[in-house]
């Protein structure tokens, strides 16, 4: 007997004296009428469900349950059907679903379009995304029950490392191809229109005196020297960046924001590099202990070092394409790679209701001051912050390299920090032509809470990207972020 859900749900809410929790039930593989029935219809009822506005292969239909273990199953164009990717068991009714109950009842959002009006759609997630995996969920993301295996981490994390080990930076080579670097004496204002007319977020710089690389001039600089122009205390002036040199900034630099040694004198720090026969492994812990996004690979063979010769920037991104070309048609081998994300202890999620260890993820609405972006970038130590609309669906991201845009025509020398908002700045960078992948269309990385670690990795290795976000399936609200530095981590131990 077929009913409908409001029907079932006046039902229950008469006889049921105990809290109902609002749950929703998803099936995601598409059909052309698709069913709902368990032990709380005494697997009498079929509650219909409906196709979620914009994914018409997702059904959904949201029941009231009390607290307890429940089993269901679908009925999918006539034939009886379980999600194998859920939870199930095997009882009086063949194969079931099963969802136990603890929480209170929370609010329940609607699966909304993945399209959100008015936003600039160039967000990277396909429709396959859409008909991936939704959980039953009674409103937030659910906990794991099964944990992954200890022995697949294992065997995972050894085949990896090996593989890492046995390569080199010289691997990552392209070629052909420029890598650009800066004299010390030059400018601070042509530096970067260096970089915003290339499409590169940094630079290595040289120093034509000592002989040698002595640094790196990136977006985080351009920041620190918009913010300095902004202050009204400030001795630095638009004028002067025409004759102010990197070498100068990078002095004051260090007497404001560098550490000091026990005469109370700036920590000069010799430039973070590898080589090019240094192991990946060691490049990616190097990149990482540093808390740095590339090293340039600089080679010298004269052993006093003279003579440097920079032969490429490496990144994370690069060596996870190494992994994942080294491991593409043998992946079984890392048996952890089709794990659901959701599984592993990395990544920033939003926190859960009563939970005090979560850490709140930096999200601002697009009418936001570039100000309180540029101050959100440095204090929380990100390269990107997600743009949301005013129910927290994701529309966009604003990256530490997005700032190098503002170098176009000065436009820094004529806007106030406070006045300009985010939507207009990312409007200044949507004509950049950047071979780099931070305006080539795949802005923002997104996965679900769901999909695979291979999928997450696979977005990861893409050139430019350094975070996936990870959304809701429909409304797109976010959930988390996974950061190339969380899984190198993990994947490192």
């Amino acid at each position: 007997m077929f009913s409908s859900g409001t029907e079932f749900l006046q039902e229950v809410a008469g006889v049921s004296g105990s809290a109902l929790v609002p749950t929703r039930f998803v099936w995601p593989y598409g059909g052309r009428r698709v069913f709902l029935t368990g032990s709380f219809t005494r697997w009498s009822e079929h509650l219909p469900m409906s196709p979620a506005e914009g994914c018409p292969t997702v059904f959904q239909v949201i029941c009231s349950l009390t607290p307890g273990l429940h089993q269901y199953k679908f009925f999918v164009d006539g034939e009886w059907r379980h999600d194998e990717l859920q939870p199930f068991v095997t009882g009086n009714y063949g194969i079931v679903n099963t969802i136990y109950l603890t929480r209170e009842p929370n609010p329940v959002p609607a699966l909304s379009s993945p399209g959100t009006p008015n936003s600039r759609m160039s967000m990277d997630i396909d429709h396959e995304a859409f008909q991936h995996v939704v959980a039953v969920s009674d409103g937030t993301m659910q906990d794991t029950a099964l944990r992954i295996s200890e022995v697949d981490i294992k065997i995972s994390r050894h085949r990896i490392s090996t593989f890492l080990s046995a390569h080199t930076a010289y691997d990552l080579l392209p070629n052909s191809g420029k890598v650009i670097a800066l004299d010390v004496n030059l400018p601070v204002k042509q530096a970067f229109h260096i970089l915003y007319e290339q499409g590169i977020p940094l630079a290595p710089l040289w120093d034509s005196i000592r002989g040698r690389f002595v640094g790196v001039l990136s977006a985080l600089d351009f920041i620190l020297i918009l913010q300095e122009l902004g202050n009204r205390g400030s001795t630095l002036t638009e004028e002067e960046l025409e004759i102010h040199t990197i070498s100068a900034w990078k002095e004051g630099k260090h007497q404001t924001y560098g550490q000091l040694d026990e005469h109370g004198r700036p920590l000069r720090r010799p430039i973070v590099h590898a080589g090019p026969y240094d192991s990946l492994k060691d490049v990616a812990v190097k990149i990482l202990h540093n808390k740095v996004s590339t090293v340039p690979i600089i080679h010298s063979s004269a052993q006093d070092g003279s003579f440097p010769q920079l032969l490429h920037l490496a990144s994370l991104s690069e060596i996870l394409r190494c992994i994942c070309r080294h491991f593409k048609h043998s992946s079984s081998s890392l048996p952890i790679l089709q794990q659901p994300i959701c599984k592993f202890p990395f990544g920033t999620w939003l926190p859960r209701i009563g939970d005090q260890s979560g850490r709140p993820i930096a999200m601002l609405r697009a009418n936001a001051s570039l100000s309180l972006a540029l101050s959100l970038l440095v204090q929380a130590e990100v390269s990107s912050i997600p743009i949301v609309d005013e129910n927290d669906s994701l529309v966009d991201t604003y990256s530490r390299s997005d700032i190098t845009a503002l170098a176009k025509d000065t436009v820094y020398a004529q806007m106030h920090l406070d006045e300009m908002s985010i939507h207009q700045a990312l409007q200044l960078g949507q004509d950049a032509n950047s071979t780099y992948g931070i305006f080539n269309g795949q802005r923002c990385q997104m996965c679900l809470h769901s999909d695979p670690l291979q999928k997450v990795i696979e977005r990861l290795a893409n050139p430019g990207v350094r975070r996936v976000i990870i959304v809701e399936a429909g409304s797109k609200r976010v959930e988390g972020i996974i950061s190339l530095s969380d899984v190198f981590r993990f994947l490192l131990g």
